[in-house]
């Protein structure tokens, strides 16, 4: 019945920033962007990134007061987290820290696998996973 994450929705204050982070550092892949005019914290802009066969929603509601009024969960910015596979851990922490990018903590390597953790700009947790599978 269920099959896939089909996306996942980002709510950021800062949508240039955050696009930037995920297509410049991350490697997102920019697929489409649109408008919605009428909400009820006025028009809603979505950007969104591929990567893997993964889709993130990057929203925004460029008229919303600042910060947006929390009435439910669904309008609180960030998420808990998100994770990325990714090759090699070493590697992978080499070439964010060319960016710019330092990790939050890690990494840890058990015999399973490898585990740290990143921060996008508005100070999301990004976890990176490195599988050890025989």
């Amino acid at each position: 019945m269920f099959k896939r994450i089909d996306h996942i929705e980002l709510l950021t204050a800062v949508p240039a920033r955050a696009v930037a982070f995920y297509t410049g550092v991350l490697g997102f892949s920019e697929r489409s962007r649109m408008r919605i005019p009428q909400t009820p914290f006025g028009p809603l802009d979505l950007v969104y990134l591929a990567l893997g066969g993964t889709t993130l929603e990057v929203m925004s509601y460029p008229e919303a007061p600042s910060p947006i009024p929390s009435r439910s969960p669904e309008t609180r910015l960030g998420w808990q987290c998100l994770a990325l596979e990714v090759d090699d851990m070493d590697r992978a922490l080499e070439l964010l820290k060319a960016k710019g990018v330092e990790p939050a903590w890690g990494p840890v390597k058990r015999p399973e696998y490898a585990r740290a953790e990143i921060r996008d700009p508005d100070g999301n947790p990004i976890e990176l996973r490195q599988w050890y599978r025989p």
